[in-house]
C-alpha cells in the first residue's frame, strides 16, 4: 500500500487552513454586530409636560368717588339773585331766592361725578356741577328766566337756613342764604305774600318775624 504523497498532504492543509479562516471571519462579523446593537443608545425620550396656564387677574373695580357734605353759595352772573345749596349723603337740597318775591326750593341726588339735577315746585330746575369739591358751577330755570351762577363752598357752618312757624295767624316760611363775605338774602312768605327776610344770626339763627322771635336751622336734603 503506497502513502499520500506530498501533494495531497499539501492540498488536506490548506483547504482545512480556508475553512478556518472563514468560520473567524463569520463570527467576528456576527459579534461585533451585536455588540454595536447593545451599545446604540435608544430614541431620546420627548418631554410631553405642558406648561401651567395662568389666569389673567382680574381688573381692580374702580372706587367712586365720595362727594363731601358742604355748603355753597354765590351770586348769579347777571347778580339779581342768589343761590345756595347742602349737600349732605350723596343728596342736595337749594334755595334760589332775589331777596324780594322770587324764590324756590329744589331737592335731588348728586352723581359720583358731582353733577346734579334739582327740581322743585312750579316747574323750577337747578342743573350743576360740582367742580374740585370747591364751587358748584350751574343754571336755575325758574318762572320763564335762566339764572347762571356760581357758588362757592362756605369756609365755616352752613350757608343756607330756614324756619317756619304760625306768626299771628299767619303761615311764615323764610328762606336765607348767607355768602361769603357775610351778606344775606332771604324772603320771607307770609300766606303766599313774599317779602324781603330780615337778618338772621349766623351763630345761632335767631331771628324776629313781625314782633315774634324765631330760630331759622340749618337746611340739610
Amino acid at each position: 500500500m503506497k502513502r499520500p504523497g506530498p501533494v495531497l498532504t499539501f492540498l488536506a492543509g490548506l483547504l482545512l487552513g480556508l475553512f478556518m479562516l472563514t468560520l473567524n471571519a463569520t463570527t467576528g462579523t456576527r459579534t461585533a454586530s451585536s455588540s454595536y446593537q447593545e451599545k446604540s443608545p435608544g430614541p431620546t425620550p420627548t418631554s410631553t409636560t405642558a406648561a401651567p396656564r395662568t389666569s389673567p387677574s382680574p381688573s381692580p373695580t374702580p372706587t367712586p368717588s365720595k362727594i363731601p357734605d358742604s355748603s355753597y353759595s354765590g351770586r348769579t352772573d347777571d347778580d339779581s339773585s342768589s343761590v345756595a345749596v347742602s349737600v349732605r349723603a350723596g343728596r342736595a337740597i337749594a334755595y334760589f331766592c332775589d331777596g324780594r318775591s322770587k324764590e324756590a326750593w329744589l331737592k335731588g341726588p348728586v352723581k359720583s361725578d358731582g353733577s346734579m339735577r334739582l327740581t322743585g315746585a312750579d316747574g323750577a330746575v337747578l342743573n350743576g356741577t360740582l367742580q374740585e369739591n370747591k364751587r358748584i358751577r350751574g343754571a336755575v330755570e325758574f318762572d320763564g328766566g335762566h339764572y347762571a351762577f356760581t357758588a362757592r363752598k362756605a369756609v365755616k357752618g352752613t350757608a343756607l337756613y330756614r324756619a317756619t312757624a304760625t306768626v299771628r295767624g299767619a303761615r311764615i316760611d323764610g328762606g336765607w342764604i348767607v355768602l361769603a363775605d357775610g351778606s344775606q338774602v332771604g324772603v320771607v312768605d307770609r300766606d303766599g305774600t313774599p317779602s324781603a327776610a330780615p337778618r338772621i344770626d349766623p351763630e345761632t339763627g335767631a331771628v324776629t318775624v313781625d314782633g315774634q322771635r324765631l330760630t331759622a336751622a340749618p337746611v340739610a336734603p
